[in-house]
């Protein structure tokens, strides 16, 4: 039922869209109709849009594994050593509300090819997933806690027994927000200097008018980030079966 609701309201949008486009819109040609984006999209074909998506999705992929990485590496630091979580994690903080917009020139100065955009990508991730995987790794059961202290165990024995198995459904949760951050990230870093990718293409049909293949090439970038969010949940679904929907 909820999926038909769905189905409805979006089949409801894209009427309304195409009616603006056809008669509002239609002497601008700021929003075109989806059938005159969709003609454009079968035009330019898949020879277009693959070796740009193909750039910018390596980007953000690996933008996207380091930044996760440095966030679970820093998560499992602040639990294990608190100490040097306050110091860090206003850091973590820092490099979240650093203006992505202003970093990214002097990244491309300092480094070549593909690193800016991929620094770009993994810096909108970080703190998304550092506090998913904080979230998780403390809200791990005090009982299973005490057991393990009981026996003998430590502070690592409790986080591989018992801390990172409750931190997963909350990371997971972190790494699907984390998905399309690192798209956005690899775009932006993109439009501040690049040879190819998405972004590239997004501002070459700018310059050139090309409003229905701007508005294609954004529909692909949004479809491109709603995947990699629903594989990311997938994931999390197969490997947390006991975590609350």
């Amino acid at each position: 039922m909820k999926s038909l609701k769905g189905a409805a309201g979006l089949l409801g949008l894209l009427a309304v869209w195409e009616l603006l486009g056809r008669t509002v819109f239609a002497d601008s040609r700021a929003v075109p109709p989806p059938t005159a984006i969709l003609a454009q999209l079968g035009t330019d074909g898949f020879g277009f849009y693959w070796p740009n998506a193909e750039a910018t999705l390596r980007e953000a992929g690996l933008g996207w594994l380091w930044g996760n990485a440095i966030a679970i590496v820093l998560a499992v630091l602040f639990v294990q050593i608190p100490l040097i979580e306050r110091a860090l994690l206003q850091l973590a903080l820092v490099s979240y509300c650093l203006p992505v917009i202003a970093i990214g020139p002097v990244l491309a100065v300092l480094f070549s090819g593909d690193t800016s955009k991929v620094i770009l990508a993994a810096i909108s991730v970080i703190f998304t997933t550092l506090v998913g995987a904080l979230v998780g790794l403390r809200s791990a059961d005090a009982t299973s806690l005490d057991l393990i202290r009981a026996y003998g165990g430590g502070r690592w024995t409790q986080l591989w027994r018992v801390r990172l198995r409750a931190c997963l459904p909350s990371l997971f949760a972190g790494l699907r927000i984390a998905a399309p951050a690192a798209m956005l990230g690899a775009i932006i870093g993109e439009y501040l200097g690049a040879e190819s990718g998405l972004g590239v293409a997004m501002i070459n049909s700018q310059q050139s008018l090309a409003v229905e293949r701007t508005w294609g090439i954004a529909l692909v970038a949004t479809a491109l980030s709603g995947l990699a969010y629903a594989l990311t949940g997938l994931a999390g679904r197969l490997l947390t079966p006991w975590a609350p929907r």
